[in-house]
């Protein structure tokens, strides 16, 4: 009865044209394999995915000559600005110079930017209070500017926690905007506006290294 299931002593007639096409059926699902990974490989280079945990933004009425800047402290003591623009998993991905300089590249040309913002990052959790203070560098106007600032916890979805608008009046004026304190695992669990001087700090340091 085993002859019944025997088939490896039976041959079939050759069929060359059938042979052929059956290998060229193989070159091109092979070929269309490679095209496909090349596709992947090709989006996932281009691919730009950071992982943020937190973005803090300061904006400013559009056209605004006044330069405002945003200076943000860890919990570390870390001190991010526009002259130390990334410093422990703090970034400023955005320094906004007013009026003055402030262009965007549009096909090949410089375009003149009505947008006033300034943007830092957070990149990983430390635990424990950031402070956020607004610093009114340059006052062209004369005229208090409004500034409005918001916190936003991007994990595991965007959350605002802070958002106000808060008044500068004259060059060299500072604010705390706000306080926030995070735990360990990312969330926010006091929002306060203590004031303090971050310059007066980032000033006191420069002095202290100078004489040491």
């Amino acid at each position: 009865m085993i002859d019944e299931f025997e088939f490896s002593g039976k041959e079939a007639p050759f069929d060359p044209l059938g042979v052929m096409l059956f290998k060229a059926l193989q070159v091109i699902a092979f070929l269309f394999f490679i095209a496909l990974l090349a596709i992947k490989t090709h989006d996932d280079e281009g691919k730009v995915d950071p992982k943020l945990e937190f973005m803090i933004t300061v904006s400013w009425p559009d056209k605004h000559p006044d330069d405002i800047d945003m200076f943000v402290q860890d919990p570390l003591g870390n001190i991010v600005w526009y002259r130390r623009r990334e410093t422990g998993f703090m970034v400023l991905d955005r320094d906004d110079r007013g009026g003055l300089n402030d262009f965007i590249m549009v096909n090949g040309q410089k375009v003149r930017s009505p947008i006033r913002q300034e943007i830092v990052s957070l990149r990983g959790i430390v635990a424990g209070e950031y402070i956020v203070n607004i610093y009114h560098f340059a006052a062209l106007t004369g005229q208090p500017v409004p500034v409005t600032v918001k916190v936003e916890k991007l994990n595991p979805k965007v959350q605002v926690v802070h958002y106000d608008t808060v008044n500068v009046d004259h060059g060299g004026a500072e604010t705390t905007a706000v306080r926030f304190i995070m735990d360990k695992t990312g969330n926010v669990t006091e929002v306060n506006h203590d004031q303090t001087s971050l310059v007066q700090m980032l000033n006191k340091r420069y002095r202290e290294r100078k004489a040491g």
